[in-house]
């Protein structure tokens, strides 16, 4: 296996432990999402062939930016299924935000607005490249939607930021929603 597919399949396993299944490999979270590093290294190391600078150097050079390290613990900055608090601030957003959705899902969503589903957020971009880069990994045509965030931070919605730049919100109510004009 090459070092880069080794990188992203641990990489992979990784989001899932701490974002979905810690007990998949015996572990558990404390209640903001840590775990002990050396507990992780241990639990991969015994899956993958990785030593403790080798999940370091995944964790820092990951263009995602996925995982916090602080003081030999470990997190996902978001995504997860599993009951955590993240204990993130409430911030003022900027005036819009953006996500890249499926083609098909646009008619749901126009809908009924964009829902966290089995998340604990619904995670948006600050800009439309990120937003297309996301919208991109789905099959198939996208769109890229506009949410106006002023306008739901100003009516009462809180929002978030995860340590990796993602932006983080209960839910879109369809009113807040476009299509934006840079979607192909």
């Amino acid at each position: 296996m090459t070092k880069t597919k080794l990188e992203t399949e641990v990489s992979k396993y990784m989001s899932y432990v701490l974002r979905h299944a810690p007990e998949a490999e015996g572990l558990t979270l404390d209640g903001e999402g840590w775990l002990s590093f050396d507990e992780l290294e241990k639990a991969l190391a015994s899956k993958y062939d990785v030593s403790r600078a080798d999940i370091i150097e995944i964790v820092e050079n990951s263009p995602k930016k996925r995982f916090t390290l602080a003081d030999n613990r470990i997190r996902a900055n978001q995504g997860h299924s599993i009951d955590v608090d993240l204990a993130l601030t409430p911030v003022e957003p900027p005036a819009a935000l953006f996500r890249g959705t499926s083609l098909a899902s646009w008619s749901s969503i126009a809908g009924e607005g964009l829902k966290k589903m089995q998340r604990h957020h619904v995670h948006l971009s600050a800009d439309v490249e990120t937003a297309r880069i996301v919208a991109m990994r789905r099959k198939g045509e996208y769109v890229i939607l506009r949410v106006d965030a002023a306008r739901m931070f100003s009516e009462g919605h809180s929002f978030f930021v995860s340590d990796n730049g993602v932006w983080l919100t209960e839910s879109v109510p369809v009113q807040f929603l476009s299509p934006d004009a840079g979607t192909p």
